[in-house]
């Protein structure tokens, strides 16, 4: 049976291939910094990490996790309902809330399954989830896990999120599912006009804050501290994998009877592993770090609008941006991967985007800025985009 299968599996690899589409993971040999080496393109200034606070390899927080390492151990190995966790767990927990200013969270092994645990126990097919178009895709499976209806509205368009609103009225309890910030464009949910909808028409709010814990409003807090929602919003889940140190590691925080009813039946909670307390530990110290000095937002947001002004005043086509996520629209798939190849020639390591990760003709380089990005760094950046840009006739 599998010879036909091979068969139909090479014919598919290969058209990806012939379409321009193919994905080449490259292997990075320094730990995750602004300046890496990599396997065949040596030394590079890294512009597509999530690592928006420069955390990945930051001194104590590499210590902490030693600490931890020693103290409790490399690993649970069970789950926690069967075996249990660890005080420094609770501890984590305890840090999530305070720094979101919700009433309890819940550990995960990533975001993609707190995303993927939390419809399904929530919520029956007496319900309704509505969910933003461009919504991550741990979001949609977990809405796909879920027997509650569906509805979608496009995305950040009030409009139309108010007209599946009233679309749904009828069903017992309403969820309204949107990115804080959408991952492929940077920009951030109007989570202060969503929040009126959802109060007029008695919904609920779920936001997934993956790319703006960290980097969204004065403290990082996200579009709750931007649109002063703190405490307001039912349930937020997020990722330890990205501004927060780097590592591994989900959650899902908020109104305390709901994190509850997670602990009791959100299958990828009771069925893996939690994250090893050496990433707990770390996790503690990184809130500590960020919410007693916020040195390292302040340089991220000044990062990113020194890069976008640069490269708009360039000429490149930057979509609107709130967040570190700065999308430099080339629309060609090929095109895309051209341009990023040639950039990492000039020691600018990035990837282009394209279908199915983007919508066909929508290929783009997504460029992620750093707090640990010096000017230097930028302006090496900006520069390389310009070269390349009129190597390739996308400036004149």
């Amino acid at each position: 049976m599998y010879t036909n299968f091979q068969q139909y599996l090479q014919k598919e690899i290969q058209q990806i291939k012939d379409d321009g589409l193919y994905k080449n993971e490259r292997i990075i040999i320094t730990p995750q910094s602004a300046a890496i080496k990599t396997q065949g393109e040596g030394d590079v200034l890294n512009f597509c990490a999530n690592n928006y606070l420069g955390l990945a390899d930051n001194p104590e927080l590499i210590q902490a996790a030693k600490d931890m390492l020693d103290k409790r151990g490399y690993g649970m190995a069970s789950v926690r309902f069967i075996c249990g966790c660890t005080d420094i767990h609770k501890e984590l927990e305890k840090k999530i809330s305070d720094f979101f200013g919700t009433e309890d969270t819940i550990l995960y092994s990533s975001c993609f399954d707190a995303n993927g645990g939390v419809f399904e126990p929530l919520l029956t097919d007496q319900d309704a989830i509505i969910s933003d178009a461009l919504n991550h895709a741990s979001i949609i499976d977990g809405v796909r896990l879920c027997k509650a209806q569906r509805f979608r509205y496009k995305n950040a368009d009030m409009e139309d999120l108010e007209a599946q609103l009233i679309a749904a009225k009828d069903c017992r309890f309403k969820l309204i599912a949107t990115d804080d910030v959408f991952s492929m464009d940077g920009n951030v949910a109007p989570l202060d006009k969503i929040y009126e909808l959802a109060q007029k028409y008695n919904a609920m709010i779920m936001t997934d804050v993956s790319h703006s814990a960290g980097v969204v409003g004065k403290t990082g807090r996200g579009t709750t501290e931007l649109h002063n929602l703190r405490g307001k919003i039912e349930i937020i889940t997020g990722t330890l994998g990205k501004a927060f140190g780097g590592a591994v590691g989900g959650f899902t925080t908020g109104k305390k009877e709901i994190i509850e009813m997670l602990r009791q039946r959100s299958r990828p909670y009771l069925f893996s592993n939690s994250i090893p307390p050496m990433v707990a530990g770390a996790a503690i110290k990184m809130f500590d770090l960020i919410s007693n000095d916020n040195t390292l937002q302040d340089k991220l947001h000044a990062n990113t609008d020194y890069f976008v002004a640069k490269m708009k005043a360039a000429g490149f086509d930057i979509k609107p941006t709130q967040s570190a996520i700065c999308a430099v629209m080339l629309y060609d798939a090929p095109l895309s991967q051209r341009f990023a190849a040639k950039l990492s020639e000039e020691g600018i390591y990035v990837t282009g985007f394209y279908y199915p990760v983007v919508p066909k003709g929508q290929a783009r380089i997504r460029v992620q800025v750093s707090a640990a990005h010096t000017t230097e760094h930028l302006d090496k950046c900006v520069n390389a985009f310009v070269k390349i840009g009129k190597e390739l006739g996308v400036l004149k």
